[in-house]
């Protein structure tokens, strides 16, 4: 009853909402990620475009949005995440209609339904960062891609199909690496000359609207400087993505010359994840959630190979036809649960900034001082600055906001010093030890060396990744 009422593509966008709901708030949690997020939203928009010119300027239009939505609605949880949630829903709208389109209403409504399941989806489907936006736009921008090879696209297809991939290169210019994909789909179908000529306008046009921001940005690479370089098991992933996609492949029986869904989702699978890899030879930036996007190409492919299954046992049981997709489901939902629900606890992200503002606010004492190890942990001041009212963070010599940066410039190591064994009491918020990373800053170093000193720790609280100690100044003077 629910296909006639329906539109097919309309079931997968409300089984990707419950999905994206479900736990949407991971018990009042927020990882260092979002963070960034949360407190660039609550600056004025003067205050981000400020920021954009010192860091993070990748992100900028993302930033920027989150903003007038944080303006509109207030910060929370749900208003972080919920951007996301609305963006994989989408996609898998766009996945259903291309599914179909390509390889059947069952191949499309399974597709459709396993983008939301897959665990790496997941994961960034209850996220505030902007990695499924820049899916749902490639899904966009794909779906528009087979409406012109089908020979159903005009004029306006191709612009909006031009604009979609300037937006997504925008929230993320790694996005880029869909146009190789498309163009690898353009010469599997033997596309005319006509669609090349077209196609090469629209993704010129894309490229030349977001290079300045690229060459910008560049000089602001430090900031991906902690990726760590190519190892074999980090091409472990990749493979195995890719063995799926074979085995994908192999069950659409592709021919040369023909849209099929290999033709589509193997280069959308395959050609971001090796161009990465690639441009990760030259400068580390493998990083899956900057190409989250491939994963359209692994559901269609998934979807290919549930409706070649169909195919398969429908003559000899065609009672059964109506439920193997809803069979199949339901098996992935169950054998995906425990992933399921580890991936909406707090303990699937690093650490969560919310539980030690919580800690701080518990422990603190009027007059108190702060500070923080590395200076990147003040994202918990900046994301609950109510929680550390009364507090006086004394390493600090310009705010994040003044200074266009998302942790704020601190003093000098003997200002540090000094400001520190002027305290009686210090309130430290740092990382637990199972994920600090050893400290190198010269600043840092003076921190731990006048709290190892001169103070003790007479209040330690650990939790969800983050450390709160409170120390208090020995009896002897320096």
């Amino acid at each position: 009853m629910l296909r006639r009422r329906l539109p097919l593509w309309a079931i997968p966008l409300l089984w990707t909402l419950a999905l994206g709901l479900w736990g949407i708030s991971r018990q009042d949690s927020v990882w260092r990620d979002e963070a960034a997020t949360w407190q660039v939203a609550r600056r004025s928009a003067g205050e981000i475009w400020h920021m954009l010119g010192q860091v993070d300027a990748v992100h900028g239009l993302y930033y920027l949005l989150m903003h007038t939505l944080f303006e509109g609605f207030g910060p929370g949880t749900t208003v972080l995440r919920l951007p996301s949630v609305l963006a994989v829903a989408a996609a898998a709208a766009c996945v259903t209609v291309m599914g179909h389109r390509l390889a059947g209403a069952r191949a499309g409504l399974a597709a459709g339904l396993a983008l939301g399941l897959l665990p790496a989806v997941q994961f960034h489907l209850q996220e505030g960062r902007p990695y499924a936006l820049v899916m749902a736009g490639s899904a966009l921008s794909t779906l528009l891609l087979v409406t012109v090879l089908q020979g159903r696209g005009r004029a306006v297809h191709w612009a909006a199909y031009g604009c979609v991939v300037l937006v997504c290169a925008l929230l993320n210019w790694l996005s880029l690496l869909i146009l190789p994909a498309h163009a690898a789909t353009l010469m599997w179908t033997k596309a005319e000359r006509r669609v090349w000529t077209r196609w090469s306008v629209a993704a010129t046009a894309a490229t030349a609207g977001v290079l300045p921001l690229i060459l910008f940005s560049r000089t602001q690479s430090e900031q991906v400087s902690w990726i760590p370089p190519l190892t074999w098991h980090a091409l472990i992933g990749p493979a195995v993505l890719l063995a799926i996609g074979g085995l994908g492949v192999s069950l659409d029986r592709p021919r040369a010359g023909r849209l099929s869904v290999a033709a589509v989702g193997l280069p959308l699978l395959a050609v971001p994840q090796v161009g990465l890899l690639g441009l990760s030879l030259i400068k580390p930036l493998f990083l899956d959630r900057y190409v989250l996007f491939s994963m359209l190409g692994l559901t269609l492919l998934i979807g290919a190979v549930i409706g070649a299954a169909v195919r398969v046992v429908g003559p000899r049981f065609p009672r059964a036809v109506p439920w193997l997709v809803p069979a199949i489901v339901s098996v992935a939902v169950v054998a995906l649960l425990p992933q399921s629900l580890a991936t909406r606890s707090p303990a699937s992200r690093v650490d969560d900034v919310l539980s030690a503002a919580a800690n701080v606010r518990k422990l603190k004492r009027a007059g108190d001082a702060v500070v923080f190890i590395p200076a990147a942990r003040r994202d918990t001041q900046l994301v609950s600055p109510d929680a550390f009212a009364g507090l006086r963070d004394i390493a600090l010599a310009q705010s994040p906001t003044a200074s266009g940066t998302l942790k704020g410039e601190e003093a000098d190591p003997e200002r540090i010093r000094a400001a520190m064994l002027e305290q009686r009491r210090i309130v430290l918020v740092t990382d637990v030890p199972e994920v600090a990373r050893p400290v190198s800053a010269k600043r840092d170093i003076v921190k731990n060396a006048v709290l190892r000193e001169y103070f003790e720790a007479v209040a330690d609280e650990q939790v969800r990744g983050r450390r709160v100690i409170v120390y208090e100044r020995r009896d002897h003077k320096p």
